[in-house]
This record gives structure tokens, sequence and C-alpha cells, in this order.
């Protein structure tokens, strides 16, 4: 049976699906503790900046937050469907749209470090108490060249 599997975007200024963003993005930090942010800095950050989201009918799959720079801001796949390429989707679609794509993670967030290092990016530096909680954050680059043109050609199919 095939997925079909929508892609839809909140442009700066629309928060058309921020409340169904803000529930993945809770849900996941309730079982994994991470994406901490309050909800104001979260719909704040939502509004200024690109969203791509994941549809399977009307359910969210994932989406990424960027901004105009290529910065990710948020991105959250649900735990049900990880290890499907829905993150690796999105951040092609990052890729497609900007020169440099950039984030940070939480120094101790080994499943997100270990996916941003699986799809090329590398750490750039360490940021000590870099969240509001004292947490610490790499700040992480995508490589450059091959790879964003992998991610490209991955988005196209």
């Amino acid at each position: 049976m095939s997925v079909n599997v929508e892609k839809r975007v909140d442009a700066p200024g629309s928060d058309t699906y921020a409340r169904e963003a803000w529930e993945l993005k809770e849900r996941i930090r309730q079982r994994e503790g991470v994406l901490k942010q309050r909800r104001g800095f979260f719909m704040d950050a939502y509004r200024r900046s690109t969203t791509h989201l994941l549809f399977e009918d009307d359910r969210l799959l994932g989406f990424t937050s960027t901004r105009r720079d290529g910065y990710i801001l948020f991105l959250a796949v649900a735990p049900e469907v990880r290890g499907e390429g829905y993150g690796e989707r999105l951040v092609a679609e990052v890729a497609t749209n900007h020169r440099s794509v950039t984030c940070h993670a939480r120094t101790t967030n080994e499943p997100a470090l270990d996916f941003y290092k699986h799809i090329g990016f590398t750490v750039k530096r360490r940021i000590d108490n870099y969240y509001e909680d004292g947490g610490d954050a790499y700040y992480l680059k995508l490589g450059e060249g091959g790879l964003r043109d992998k991610l490209s050609d991955f988005m196209r199919r």
C-alpha cells in the first residue's frame, strides 16, 4: 500500500499549521526531553520563519522551520515514522532553497546528532550554556557541494 504524503508550507507571517507543529513538538518533548521551548518563543519563531510540513491525510508527520539564511530553528519528526526518510526530506527542502544550512543541537541529544551527521552535517563549534536551561549545544553546518546536491536530488524523487 502506498502512502500519500503531502508537503505544505507556512510562509513567514503565517501560522496555519502552528498549533499542529507545537503539539508534535510537545509530544516529542514529553517523550524524549528535547525541544524544550516556551510556547511564546516557539510561536514567535514559527511565525517569522518558513515552515515546511509533511502530512499524511491530516496527520502531521514532521516539520522544519527555517530562517531566511537557511538556519533550521526547529526540526521534528513524529517518533512513530522516524527512519522512513521524512527528516532527510525536510532537510533536503531547506537545502534546495538555501546555499547554506545550519542548526544547533544539544550535545546530549545523540539521536539528533547521529541523524545530522548521517546526512552530512559537521560540527563547527561547541557552545556552552547555549540553551535557556544551561544546556550545551553544537553548531552544525551541512557539508558543501556533493551532499547538498544529493539532498536536492532526493527531493526531486
